[in-house]
């Protein structure tokens, strides 16, 4: 994904969260201070996924216009190698951590290290979990992006616009509906799906809505690593185990572009057209691939969430903990990890429909009008 250093620079002149609170002191600080060129950790899940190459990118790219050297690691959805790469950066030095963790849970004991070696760290939009050894979160208004997933669905239903509110002469109904979550191991996955569930529940209590294959619970609903393979397999099943009478599913949350796209190969492979009777599918992240998919018809909309801002937050974090000074949160009781409520800024997400394409993706300049028509 190609984003350019000077759209990042105005982002983060421009954004709300970039002003500094200079209050009391953090109490934890590394050796070094802003721009003095020290280390900065920055360790990302996974290169699978367009839209973490562009968050390490863009980490990366701000923190050096700060003046820092960056160690920046992704480990491929492989839980040893993120705990390595975590540890050599403290070995080398790192004044400060940004982990966007695999699994959640499993950091306890590298991020103990970290604490003994005085090293702050910053939860990169997946919350670390049962550990105190995490000073700061920076993320999205997760129990939102999933509430705008399920209005995504309800508005290409006809049932609600796309802020959720009723839209007039809505259909009766029934529609046929199939739920999908992401990971069982990040945290952000339950705010997706409850947040979703949240709106598409009454509807399914007064049958508006109805799950044909009954599978309603989070548990039954996961999917592994955000695998699209294993949710087009999912949906495979469930369309010959119950659509085999000639009913069609009408709609389908999808809690990110990857399982979409899955979701729309088990479709076609079940002799789904892209016509009237099309489900309409959400998704998240503006992945490129889906916003063509959503141009011609396949996939319905999409999640903005401006990986440049978050960035900003992280590098404005980092900044603020290495001068001593109490990073701007914006939440400080939602996000509790199980053993701390973990300070948070949270940012502000967009529906993607495609009429809405050139304003919000393409005059960001998130995306160019090529890109998207190539």
């Amino acid at each position: 994904m190609k984003k350019k250093s000077a759209l990042f620079a105005g982002l983060a002149a421009g954004a709300m969260i970039m002003g500094l609170a200079a209050c009391s002191s953090s109490g934890t600080t590394g050796s070094g201070g802003a721009g003095d060129g020290g280390l900065i950790g920055v360790a990302m899940p996974t290169k699978s996924s367009e839209r973490w190459i562009a968050d390490g990118d863009a980490v990366k790219s701000q923190l050096e216009e700060q003046g820092f050297k960056v160690d920046l690691q992704y480990a491929e959805d492989d839980i040893p190698t993120q705990v390595s790469q975590i540890e050599n950066m403290i070995t080398k030095g790192a004044e400060v951590l940004i982990v966007a963790s695999i699994d959640g849970t499993t950091l306890t004991s590298v991020l103990q290290d970290a604490a003994d070696a005085n090293i702050p760290v910053i939860a990169y939009d997946r919350l670390i979990r049962d550990t105190e050894n995490v000073n700061y979160y920076a993320s999205f208004d997760n129990l939102k992006v999933g509430q705008q997933q399920a209005w995504s669905v309800l508005n290409g239903l006809g049932l609600t616009e796309l802020d959720g509110t009723a839209t007039a002469d809505a259909p009766a109904g029934p529609f046929n509906i199939e739920l999908f979550a992401g990971s069982p191991d990040d945290n952000n996955a339950t705010f997706f799906f409850n947040g979703a569930m949240q709106e598409l529940q009454p509807f399914i209590d007064s049958g508006v809505l109805v799950v044909k294959s009954g599978q309603t619970d989070f548990n039954s609903v996961a999917t592994l690593r955000w695998d699209g393979e294993e949710a087009q397999s999912r949906l495979e099943n469930i369309l010959t185990s119950t659509y085999s009478d000639g009913s069609k599913v009408n709609g389908i949350l999808s809690p990110y572009d990857g399982i979409s796209r899955g979701i729309i190969s088990a479709l076609q492979g079940s002799g789904y057209a892209v016509d009237a009777t099309w489900p309409i599918i959400s998704g998240q992240d503006a992945e490129i691939d889906s916003v063509k998919a959503i141009n011609s018809g396949e996939q319905y909309a999409t999640i903005f969430k401006d990986t440049r801002q978050l960035a900003a937050i992280s590098v404005e974090m980092a900044v603020a903990v290495l001068n001593g000074d109490t990073p701007e949160t914006n939440n400080t009781t939602d996000y509790d990890n199980g053993k701390i409520t973990v300070p948070s800024m949270l940012l502000d997400s967009q529906i993607v429909v495609k009429d809405n394409i050139p304003s919000v993706l393409i005059d960001s300049g998130y995306w160019t009008e090529a890109e998207i028509n190539g």
